[in-house]
């Protein structure tokens, strides 16, 4: 997979890069690349935003320089760019992300993260230059970075060789394996602290019993 940033902090996403699932994937020739919106503005003063039309506070990344950038850095049209490739505008109105939105992602050969700021983007960008658009949650950050991050990280691990077992991402919480509920409760020693105990069923060795277990806690956590 070939993941693109497109922030006006990049150097943001060099601890990202470097944390240890990241760096799997890259072994593994996936990418993660950003793309500095300031470095590209065809306007002066590194220039990128400017003050909503009909009024009103705060200030709105322009349309000319975003349909810049994704030029300069692709070579080709924005529009025609979405066609051929995922550019998903991160705002807080967007598509929710779950973990059936992260499956669809992680199976994409390429995708592009738009990071809005300030009030966030000219709406011309999310309908002309953008082909999806995505929401980690009904609240509002102070831009797309931590929301990048979030869909990069929830992507790349679901990516073979991320984590350091091939199991480590089947069963989680909202996955298909868990019939979308959220994942069972995990233990580990000792086996008894403070009059803590663990479940027995845990300790018996008795796998099928302990399946059965792990999906009555997954179903109570999920409220079914």
């Amino acid at each position: 997979m070939q993941l693109d940033v497109v922030t006006l902090f990049p150097d943001w996403f060099d601890w990202f890069a470097g944390q240890r699932h990241v760096r799997n994937v890259l072994a593994e020739g996936h990418e993660l690349r950003t793309l500095g919106l300031r470095e590209h503005t065809p306007l002066t003063g590194g220039q990128v935003d400017d003050t909503p039309f009909g009024g009103g506070a705060g200030m709105v990344l322009r349309v000319d320089v975003m349909d810049a950038a994704l030029r300069a850095h692709y070579g080709e049209d924005p529009t025609e760019l979405r066609l051929r490739r995922r550019v998903i505008a991160l705002t807080p109105g967007g598509r929710m992300l779950d973990d059936a939105y992260v499956d669809e992602l992680a199976a994409e050969p390429a995708l592009t993260l738009l990071c809005g700021r300030y009030e966030g983007f000219d709406e011309r960008i999310v309908q002309h230059l953008a082909s999806d658009t995505l929401s980690v949650g009904r609240y509002v950050l102070s831009g797309g970075e931590l929301a990048a991050m979030v869909v990069a990280d929830a992507v790349l691990r679901k990516l073979p060789g991320a984590l350091g077992h091939a199991d480590s991402a089947v069963e989680e919480s909202f996955s298909t394996a868990l019939e979308g509920h959220p994942e069972y409760p995990h233990y580990t020693r000792p086996a008894r602290h403070r009059g803590w105990e663990v479940p027995e069923v845990l300790l018996s060795g008795h796998h099928e019993e302990i399946r059965q277990w792990r999906r009555a806690r997954s179903i109570e956590r999920g409220g079914a």
